[in-house]
């Protein structure tokens, strides 16, 4: 018995959503790193808490939490790309999203920096 099953407009472009899909991923597995560097941040300062002044506690802190807050944009970001390109490879209009990748790529380096800056001078 063979099935006659329905072509959807999705299976015209199964690659291309399933790059889509791997993309995803991707931003995903970014904002888990994101998240995980601001969670690794905040517990080597607990640990080494002992020499750092209240402002120095604070900092670290914050850099933690931003972190964090950056993470979960990250993957409301990616998520919101990945609907929209679902629609739009559908439609034939795809258009790439330029302005929210310069934008997180901005906040990664603003985050690192400032992990860096305060690696080097209190650690």
């Amino acid at each position: 018995m063979k099935l006659d099953l329905e072509k959807t407009v999705d299976s015209q472009y199964i690659q291309q959503h399933l790059a889509n899909e791997r993309t995803f991923l991707a931003w995903i597995r970014t904002a888990i790193t994101v998240i995980g560097i601001g969670f690794l941040v905040t517990n080597f300062h607990y640990y080494r808490s002992e020499n750092l002044s209240g402002a120095e506690h604070q900092l670290i802190t914050a850099i933690g939490i931003l972190s964090i807050i950056f993470g979960i944009a990250t993957i409301l970001v990616g998520t919101r790309s990945y609907l929209k390109k679902v629609h739009t490879i559908n439609s034939q209009q795809f258009k790439s999203a330029k302005m929210s990748l310069v934008a997180l790529a901005i906040g990664m380096v603003f985050i690192f920096t400032l992990i860096l800056i305060v690696s080097y001078f209190l650690f």
